[in-house]
């Protein structure tokens, strides 16, 4: 009778250290395993067209050949991007729910008062995914074929001729009030829920001038619809040879890029992001998705989390010195 506590231990220990096995090896395994186990949603800030939708999309399928679960875009349109992007802070952190963001995520803290949520303790970063520069377009019938002529004639009828935008705060808006200040030229600011919409707007002789990305905008200035004046960006682009950068345009320090990242709500389990970044930076240095993004004007810029938060934390300081000197309301 004596040997049976003896024997019961034995075996009480050997039952622990086999469920402490299973336990490790669960914990190791689990995280592939685990995740994704359905679709993910990919919130796109955007209207269907856009180039971040345009962007979005060609990640998202790319991923989900990868992953072997559905990336599934979701187009919420309004408010320059915040609508959207409110949307994905807000969503549950488990990692079915990623949103694609453009830089002008980091001007919206210095225009909105009562933006919603906070784009750096809000959202946890993915990915800093592209860059893009953006081009100057006009309407044919405005009477400049330069960007020298277009600031004449704008400072000869002050308040006469317009913009349209994505919203109150996109890149594009900002774009044109940076012009503006630096040209001190004044312009009326039409903004719409997208830029594609602005776009189609200004096809339509509703307005003047739209500063969008090349990506959009190479299918219309080839076919003659729009007349590009100068590109946003310290280089030229490959893809539209012929229109020069702001400063051979004749003005100094009209540079706005564009870049994309990918973010997810905060508290985002760290290694669902970590999965997601490479799986990110590995669709962008697959050579299928390289050679689409450059077709269109799109420049790969894989990155990790870190950077992408730095960035982020970087335009919020410069875009709120380009709205402070151009004294924008808040909104």
């Amino acid at each position: 009778m004596g040997s049976i506590p003896g024997r019961n231990a034995v075996f009480a220990a050997s039952l622990l250290l086999a469920l402490l096995c299973v336990d490790s090896h669960a914990q190791t395994a689990a995280p592939g395993r685990a995740y994704p186990v359905k679709p993910i949603r990919l919130v796109v800030p955007f209207p269907a067209g856009a180039s971040s939708d345009i962007v979005g999309r060609m990640l998202g399928q790319k991923i989900s050949e990868q992953l072997g679960e559905q990336v599934v875009p979701d187009n919420r349109a309004g408010a320059g991007g915040n609508l959207g992007m409110g949307i994905a802070a807000k969503a549950a952190p488990d990692g079915y729910t990623i949103a694609i963001a453009t830089s002008s995520i980091a001007v919206s803290p210095s225009l909105y008062a009562n933006l919603g949520y906070d784009p750096v303790k809000d959202l946890t970063a993915v990915a800093r995914l592209t860059s893009i520069p953006n081009v100057l377009l006009v309407h044919p019938s405005v009477p400049a074929k330069t960007l020298k002529q277009f600031i004449s004639l704008a400072r000869a009828h002050p308040g006469k001729l317009n913009f349209g935008s994505g919203g109150a705060g996109t890149t594009n808006h900002l774009a044109n009030e940076l012009l503006k200040h630096l040209e001190k030229i004044n312009m009326v600011h039409i903004p719409y829920k997208g830029v594609t919409q602005a776009m189609t707007a200004m096809m339509g002789g509703e307005v003047d001038e739209v500063v969008m990305p090349v990506t959009t905008a190479i299918p219309q200035v080839r076919a003659g619809k729009v007349r590009a004046l100068a590109v946003l960006s310290e280089e030229r682009v490959a893809t539209l040879p012929e229109v020069p950068t702001g400063k051979e345009a004749g003005v100094e320090g009209l540079v706005m890029p564009l870049w994309y990242g990918m973010f997810a709500p905060a508290a985002t389990p760290r290694e669902i992001v970590s999965r997601l970044n490479r799986e990110l930076v590995k669709a962008l240095e697959s050579t299928d998705v390289r050679e689409k993004l450059t077709a269109q004007g799109v420049e790969p810029w894989p990155g990790t989390p870190e950077q992408l938060a730095e960035l982020l934390r970087a335009d919020i300081e410069m875009y709120g010195t380009i709205v402070r000197s151009a004294r924008l309301p808040r909104q």
